[in-house]
């Protein structure tokens, strides 16, 4: 998990929740610095890297050592790429069957595939995670830092065949050229004068001019497109109609970028104008509509709230079916679920009991729990499902995304000086990044999740307040105190930022669920628990189930007594 973190956080350094996922796992016992290891990381980049590191410290020595190891990684980086760029022909968009080149058209096509594909190694070999561009010149840079380093090591020589070879690649380049003139008068020309560039960059640079040369002569005569991912490439070996079209191209770039940005300065604008507006909003959501089940009141909308698609309902479950639900939590812990003692993933202050609803079912039938108990918490997740269909007058029915019903419990010897949440700020359906003040709806987000609900099962523990904030998860817009009975329900979007206030003291129990509209996400334990509840209570709840798909309102009458 350290790694899996560590690896995610490199290529998203500014990811909140992962940074705060890094701290936990940090402060466990028995994670070892050496766990936080990058599993993605390309041995070339990470010897270049610790080679400029010591280049920068003045610590040469130390600096040729990786710089020359990041070279040999590279070649056998660049190695196995090209040699993965051989291989059948991608039609790129053509159905096969509708390809219908002749032999030298499929040959050509071919083969310029392959060597596009070998040159695009350059751009492959020098990306970095995290990083929209890969490192520019990056093969030849090596160069640029080791003659650097070889002569504060007084290793002329090396110096000298270092400056040379990057002069392979910019033999105008008045600094290097400079340096180059240093060195020989330093070291004499007679003994200056037979170093030689390095041949396997000689042979490098001699085999990627000739196949620049063929993608250049295609791209003009055939018209197959060809991107050079090196500045350093001679423009003699363009073609002259293409060096034209290039400067056009680039005018065109040009103006274009221009006109982008006076467009995104429009839009910024707009953006301003639209968020003046958003206070006014709320009147076109559609909420408030019946709750459905007798007894659950609204106590807290939206506008009591400071938000948008926000309702918090008293009156769902009464004093003794908390009871018996707390209690179904904790046996099912004892009794094996993999829950019980487990250091809550996101403090290391509380601890986590917990059980899922096709679980509990499970106990139940093996008599581990009381049966009745684990029905109980069935019939709950849905009568939650139907409110929030209910009052949010949603016209498709909510799917169950995962629910599952858990304890947080204080570990008394952990709360001096705490500073953490019992879950930090974060938004159930795209990845909040609090200092941009953006919500990124993209994996590993939970992006198909719709509506969210928390149903607490008490109140007699001190802290673990439910609280919404801004996109900036600092300031805070509402607060909520569980106790028996009471359910928060929200939209999972960016409009709801929310978290949980540290446990100090007691243990926080409460049903957590998370729904779609989208029927293709819907939890597979959910199906099988479904099944397992006509096979455990007969037809008549089976009848009951599938009338609550089609009719909520008149599934609710019936349902209600069972609760």
């Amino acid at each position: 998990a350290a790694a899996a973190a560590h690896t995610f956080f490199v290529a998203n350094p500014g990811h909140q929740e992962m940074r705060q996922n890094l701290e936990y796992y940090q402060a466990m016992a028995g994670v070892r610095e050496d766990d936080f290891t990058d599993l993605e990381a390309k041995p070339h980049l990470t010897e270049f890297r610790l080679g400029v590191r010591f280049y920068t410290e003045e610590q040469p020595a130390a600096a040729i050592l990786h710089l020359e190891k990041a070279l040999e990684e590279y070649f056998v980086a660049d190695t196995e790429c090209r040699a993965l760029c051989e291989g059948p022909y991608d039609y790129e968009g053509y159905n096969y069957l509708e390809y219908n080149a002749d032999l030298f058209q499929a040959i050509t096509d071919h083969y310029m595939q392959v060597l596009s594909c070998k040159q695009g190694c350059v751009t492959e070999l020098a990306s970095q995670p995290g990083r929209e561009k890969p490192l520019e010149d990056f093969l030849p840079s090596h160069f640029n830092y080791l003659q650097f380093a070889y002569y504060n090591n007084g290793n002329y020589e090396k110096a000298i065949e270092c400056a040379k070879t990057y002069l392979l690649f910019f033999p105008n380049d008045e600094v290097m050229n400079q340096n180059l003139a240093y060195y020989t008068a330093v070291l004499g020309e007679n003994l200056a004068g037979p170093i030689q560039p390095r041949e396997e960059i000689q042979a490098y640079r001699q085999r990627s001019l000739m196949e620049k040369e063929l993608l250049f002569f295609s791209y003009d005569v055939f018209g197959i497109p060809f991107v050079d991912p090196d500045t350093w490439t001679p423009e003699e070996v363009i073609p002259k109609r293409l060096r034209e079209k290039q400067k056009v191209e680039r005018e065109t770039a040009a103006r274009i970028s221009e006109e982008i940005g006076n467009l995104m300065k429009e839009i910024e604008t707009l953006v301003e104008e639209k968020a003046k507006e958003s206070a006014d909003m709320s009147k076109f959501i559609r909420e408030g509509g019946p709750l459905v089940y007798e007894g659950a009141s609204v106590t807290m909308n939206s506008k009591t709230l400071n938000g948008s698609q926000r309702v918090v309902v008293d009156g769902v479950l009464s004093a003794e079916e908390c009871r018996e639900l707390q209690r179904l939590t904790n046996a099912a812990a004892s009794a094996g679920d993999g829950y019980r003692g487990k250091t809550s993933p996101h403090t290391p202050s509380e601890t986590f009991y917990g059980v899922t609803v096709l679980k509990a079912l499970k106990l139940g039938q093996e008599g581990k729990v009381p049966l009745q108990s684990a029905y109980l918490y069935y019939n709950v997740t849905e009568k939650v499902r139907h409110m929030m269909e209910s009052y949010f007058r949603l016209e498709v029915p909510l799917h169950f995304s995962y629910s599952h019903l858990v304890c947080r419990t204080a570990i008394d010897e952990k709360q001096e000086g705490r500073s953490d949440n019992s879950h930090e700020v974060h938004v159930d359906n795209c990845i909040l990044n609090a200092e941009a003040l953006v919500c990124v709806k993209e994996p590993p987000a939970y992006t198909f999740r719709d509506y969210s609900a928390i149903l607490y099962l008490n109140g007699d523990f001190e802290g673990g307040a439910f609280y919404f904030t801004e996109l900036d998860a600092k300031t805070e817009t509402a607060e909520v105190q569980p106790q028996c009975g009471r359910a928060v329900g929200f939209s999972s979007g960016s409009e709801n930022p929310h978290g949980v206030k540290a446990v100090t003291k007691g243990q926080r129990c409460a049903i957590a669920l998370w729904f779609t509209l989208d029927p293709r996400h819907s939890e597979r334990e959910r199906v099988q628990a479904d099944d397992l509840v006509k096979m455990l209570f007969g037809a008549e709840e089976g009848d009951l189930l599938r009338e609550t798909e089609t009719e909520p309102l008149a599934a609710v009458a019936v349902g209600k007594d069972e609760l």
